[in-house]
């Protein structure tokens, strides 16, 4: 099953390991060493240990599936890939403005000091409207509370 014959990734908030396993075509023990082996991979656990993953969690685990199963990187490339597509987002002009549908980018945690660290979305994967309006949103209060280059806070 390569990624290109995944199934959609439904528009719902949380995942189980089991739904994340089908939708990515990896065994939930598979998911399960990978959580050890790949830090970005952080899935919420409730009661009894229960793993919830997010939507970018599942597009971070299709990629690193991709990275392992198709690309035929070891777990220690794939580690460095995901570092090297962090470290390019980063640099990358122009991620103040907003983004097409379907654009490939990087979400997280840093979303608001930097421009990407957990999740990466794939080209061509829907994000769902609501997602991209809060994006929009977070954007602007980020550039809201940085501070100009002309204002130097040391003489205040």
């Amino acid at each position: 099953m390569t990624e290109k014959t995944l199934p959609p990734i439904p528009a719902k908030r949380y995942f189980t390991i089991g739904e994340v396993g089908e939708l990515c075509g990896v065994k939930p023990h598979v998911l399960r060493y990978w959580e050890q082996e790949f830090t970005q991979l952080r899935p919420m656990k409730r009661r009894g240990n229960r793993r919830y993953y997010q939507h970018h969690e599942v597009l971070m685990i299709r990629r690193i599936r991709d990275l392992l199963y198709d690309q035929g990187f070891t777990i220690s490339g794939a580690r460095g890939k995901l570092q090297e597509l962090v470290q390019h987002e980063r640099g990358r002009p122009g991620m103040n403005e907003s983004l097409p549908a379907g654009s490939e980018q990087i979400h997280g945690d840093e979303a608001l000091s930097g421009d990407c660290a957990d999740g990466v979305f794939f080209e061509g994967d829907p994000l769902p409207e609501q997602i991209r309006e809060v994006e929009r949103e977070l954007k602007e209060i980020r550039d809201m509370l940085t501070v100009p280059p002309w204002l130097d806070l040391e003489t205040l």
